[in-house]
């Protein structure tokens, strides 16, 4: 019997390339947090580099943990893990209260710890909440997945600094532009092997391109170290702040809430669906990777919405595949050299391979949604306020500027904020009293058929 396309082994350089291509996506997403803490502390750019490295190798890890498995950890699906943005805002707050900065690493390490822990414990009672996920849930978390991230794509493709002069400059558009357009004559005019690959080919051509425009930037290759090891426990040993634990127990429960939404979407991309007990483990291994990031010096993991927009446009679902990506993580990690090399891809070329990649996750999410039943008035509100909730931080950014920043955690998350508001909508309408009896006459399968039934 044939093996399903997700546990499939390619050949070692289709295997290779793909691999890289995922890390290319997801490089810029993995090394911002550590960049803007580090800058926020005052780090010398020894250390900097030093933290980037480690996020790069925990990162790794964790994609390692996701991908492969070990017991009852690990969705085995072509997840790509690494460091969760949603923490940057509450660590930042954590450097800014805290008088020595010094302590200001050890006090986010005690927090990630604990949070990933606690989150380890709570990962079988929170897959349960996969029966409340059916088809027109999906589709709306799923949509607003994709065009949550759009504008990540489009911020890359206006530059590097948004404080600098030439931010949004004709060249930086033009060089995403251009790179948007390579990958999409690759797409339409190339086959197989070449057509798989043509957003690493898009990313290798637009690097080129850029170069006379001074867009190119060498220098981190050439001050990179050749080795390096993040040593545990570099910058201190964790300490342990309640304020702290408490505001990353919170961005834990986002992050959880976001991970699953992504097992799901994933689930549904590569046809294996993921049911309770794939969610539970990919969730224990997003905590035990979040728990155990810190040891390494790094923060806190969740899988990368960015990297499944790929795998829907390049059909290559090996996890496998993946894998070999966590492996260039780890390897990056261990050689700052070889990390700088992703760093030469200029800002605006990544926008422009992003608008494909992000965007290909956006029209998943419709597909999805074709099938989930929108002949239904009640479905139509469900996808039409959850959409409206969840752009809300993207079209309105000030619009909770008002309430506590705990609370701002979760709100300014529209991939969290949707996804809660299309599942408590579904329970009100379709699950609830006359709801539920309409859906028992026109939809009796359960939701977890629901969703498996969707391919």
């Amino acid at each position: 019997m044939a093996a399903h396309p997700v546990d499939e082994k390619l050949p070692a350089l289709k295997m290779a390339t793909s691999g890289l291509q995922h890390v290319a996506a997801m490089y810029a997403g993995v090394v911002a947090p550590p960049l803007i803490v580090g800058a926020a502390i005052g780090l010398s750019a020894t250390d900097l580099t030093f933290l980037t490295g480690a996020c790069l190798f925990t990162a790794g890890l964790a994609t390692f943990l996701q991908t492969l498995g070990i017991w009852k950890i690990g969705a085995r699906l072509p997840f790509v893990n690494g460091v969760t943005f949603a923490g940057v805002a509450p660590m930042t707050a954590v450097v800014a209260s805290t008088d020595d900065k010094s302590d200001a690493l050890p006090i986010i390490f005690g927090a990630v710890i604990v949070a990933g822990l606690l989150g380890f414990l709570a990962a079988p009672f929170f897959s349960k909440a996969i029966r409340f996920f059916p088809p027109v849930v999906t589709g709306s978390v799923i949509t607003l997945i994709g065009v949550s991230l759009l504008p990540v794509a489009f911020g890359w493709a206006q530059g590097p600094d948004p404080k600098a002069d030439d931010y949004g400059s004709t060249t930086y558009l033009a060089l995403a532009g251009a790179t948007l357009l390579i990958v999409l004559l690759l797409r339409r005019f190339t086959r197989g092997f070449v057509k798989q690959i043509a957003v690493l080919l898009g990313l290798v051509v637009g690097t080129l391109v850029a170069i006379p425009f001074d867009a190119t930037d060498f220098g981190p290759v050439a001050h990179a170290d050749v080795v390096g090891f993040p040593t545990p426990f570099h910058f201190g040993a964790p300490q342990f702040q309640l304020a702290a634990i408490l505001s990353l127990c919170v961005v834990m429960v986002v992050s959880m809430t976001e991970s699953t939404a992504d097992m799901l979407a994933l689930g549904e991309i590569v046809e294996r669906p993921a049911d309770e007990k794939t969610i539970a483990a990919g969730l224990r291994a997003d905590t035990l990777g979040s728990a155990l990031s810190p040891l390494f010096n790094g923060f806190m993991c969740s899988a990368f919405a960015q990297n499944i927009g790929l795998v829907a446009m390049t059909r290559i679902r090996s996890r496998y595949v993946v894998a070999t990506g966590g492996g260039f993580l780890v390897l990056m990690g261990l050689c700052p050299m070889a990390a700088s090399l992703i760093a030469v891809v200029p800002r605006p070329v990544l926008g422009g391979a992003g608008v494909v990649l992000f965007g290909s996750v956006a029209a998943s999410g419709i597909q999805t949604l074709v099938r989930a039943g929108l002949d239904r008035d009640n479905n139509v509100l469900i996808v039409a306020v959850s959409l409206a909730v969840g752009i809300i931080p993207i079209t309105a950014p000030e619009f909770y500027h008002a309430f506590p920043e705990t609370a701002k955690i979760v709100l300014d998350s529209g991939i969290s904020t949707g996804c809660v508001t299309a599942v408590v909508l579904n329970l009100l309408f379709n699950h609830l009293g006359k709801g539920r009896e309409a859906q028992d006459v026109t939809h009796p399968m359960e939701a977890g058929e629901e969703i498996a039934a969707v391919h």
